[in-house]
């Protein structure tokens, strides 16, 4: 039998590990070690990232951290450490911006089924009335990305956006863009009055300790940046890569979010304990399961929860072995978040990306780091019933 790319990696390690259970033998951790060395050195060696994090866990604790490479190309670089700080991108929406929006929920001060209207005033009588906080959360609001002026950049998004005559009913087509979660962070500031990052600071990263997450790093935190690249190929550091982000301050819904592996893990921690760490409760349990239930279905190809997303053309981070109940998101800087309920693991990634062109090979990364972590963590049941899946 020809095996297909795609099954190269696990292959190997399945073989590795069945062999150590037909002989009686428990894993070594040297062998699962050097698995995951080994796709992050080709990454590095290949000149897709300068270095990044792995961290692989469970509901309970840190299972695998490493770190690996340096915190840009260039030759003066210090290395990548386990709690250096990574522009997170788009895993803003998920880490922030949705549980923002969920807690708002919890305190009763929004509703998901509230028109956008009600919150951003600038929507009423655009044709717009049908347009819900929930189509947002989901990207079937019909809504789609556009050149962002420089010239009061936030008011103008939203007087855009509300403006464009969207092509497909709210809630009947997924179109993944950023401009629904530039809304929801706008949305809880004119909620709370204070703004997405501090509302995110109070309510979700404080109480997780999540001392490295923030937006908008000091100088101090700046310091322990890996860089990410502009679009004439500088080198950032400490400034948030998205560029529009940097017209809103640094500050916005869908991406600007600095963070660490470690502080990630803790936030991938709480959500499979359904909303709770070291005894802090931060979400309710129902809140959790809103968020990571599919809420929009088409033709079982797209699944959404509400921010994360279960299957669609952005799944790569799932791997082969992953549940179909698992969740995560990517960011465009290069990390990833994937959490696996019924494996009880997830698997987070942080890296310093430098090409952004061979997103296949990006997508093969990630999809085999989290095959791999399966494979190597969650029992000999799910290896056995996975090799007989191969044959």
């Amino acid at each position: 039998m020809i095996l297909s790319l795609k099954l190269f990696t696990v292959f190997t390690i399945l073989t590795i590990c069945l062999s150590s259970i037909a002989n009686g033998k428990t894993f070594d951790p040297g062998v699962k070690r050097s698995e995951i060395d080994r796709l992050l050195e080709n990454a590095i060696n290949q000149g897709l990232i300068s270095g990044g994090v792995v961290l692989i866990g469970d509901n309970r604790k840190d299972l695998f951290c490493r770190a690996y490479g340096r915190l840009s190309a260039a030759t003066e670089a210090r290395p990548v450490v386990t709690d250096s700080l990574f522009d997170i991108a788009s895993l803003t929406k998920v880490v922030a911006t949705a549980p923002a929006i969920l807690k708002l929920v919890e305190e009763g001060r929004i509703s998901l089924v509230d028109p956008v209207s009600r919150w951003l005033p600038e929507f009423a009588g655009k044709g717009k009335d049908d347009l819900l906080i929930m189509h947002l959360l989901t990207h079937t609001s019909g809504l789609d990305d556009f050149q962002v002026s420089a010239v009061n950049p936030l008011q103008s998004a939203i007087e855009r956006s509300a403006a464009r005559k969207s092509v497909k009913k709210p809630g009947s087509h997924f179109k993944y863009a950023d401009i629904n979660f530039i809304l929801l962070g706008e949305l809880v500031r004119r909620v709370t009055g204070i703004g997405l990052d501090l509302y995110a600071a109070e309510n979700i990263f404080l109480p997780l300790a999540m001392r490295d997450t923030g937006f908008n790093p000091s100088l101090e935190g700046a310091v322990r940046c890996a860089a990410s690249l502009n679009s004439d190929n500088s080198l950032l550091v400490g400034l948030v890569q998205d560029h529009t982000a940097r017209l809103f301050g640094g500050v916005a819904g869908h991406a600007g979010l600095f963070s660490t592996a470690p502080d990630l893990s803790r936030f991938c921690r709480m959500v499979l304990n359904r909303g709770i760490l070291d005894g802090q409760r931060v979400l309710t349990a129902r809140t959790v399961d809103l968020m990571t239930v599919p809420y929009f279905s088409h033709d079982n190809n797209v699944l959404r929860g509400l921010g994360w997303d279960i299957a669609s053309p952005f799944s790569s981070p799932r791997g082969d072995i992953f549940s179909e109940v698992s969740f995560g998101h990517t960011g465009y800087s290069g990390g990833s978040l994937w959490i696996d309920p019924e494996s009880g693991l997830y698997v987070v990634l942080v890296t310093a990306r430098l090409d952004y062109k061979r997103k296949r090979d990006f997508n093969k990364l990630r999809g085999g780091l989290s095959t791999s972590a399966a494979a190597l963590f969650s029992g000999q049941e799910k290896i056995k019933e996975f090799a007989r899946k191969v044959e």
